[in-house]
């Protein structure tokens, strides 16, 4: 499973994946300032789920109808950024499956996972 964690995604996110030999492309390493619309064509053109803390993305899937490989989007902003790593480690592990192609909306005490056809 790939990923591709957006600029305003905590570090710490992108480490645990990839100690857990995730696939993480960070947008921060690679193209710092990166729009939204670049991050999302990076992410189909590599299969790549996207994780983001950045609603707008929503509202490239739901009302401008954008192609997406999956997105990921942290909703945890009052927990710590170890906190949320550990979380979305966990969702990722336990919903493997129905990430791709899928918006996931991840808050505390709650993983929403919307199949977009």
């Amino acid at each position: 499973m790939k990923f591709i964690a957006d600029e305003g995604v905590d570090a710490s996110i992108v480490f645990i994946l990839r100690e857990h030999e995730y696939d993480v492309t960070y947008v921060a390493e690679f193209e710092a300032g990166a729009t939204d619309s670049e991050v999302m064509n990076f992410s189909n053109q590599e299969k790549r789920i996207l994780i983001t803390r950045d609603k707008d993305f929503g509202e490239l899937v739901f009302r401008l109808k954008k192609v997406h490989s999956g997105i990921i989007l942290d909703r945890m902003a009052r927990f710590d950024a170890k906190t949320k790593a550990k979380i979305i480690l966990e969702v990722v592990i336990q919903y493997s499956q129905e990430l791709l192609g899928s918006y996931t909306v991840i808050q505390p005490g709650n993983v929403r996972i919307r199949k977009i056809e």
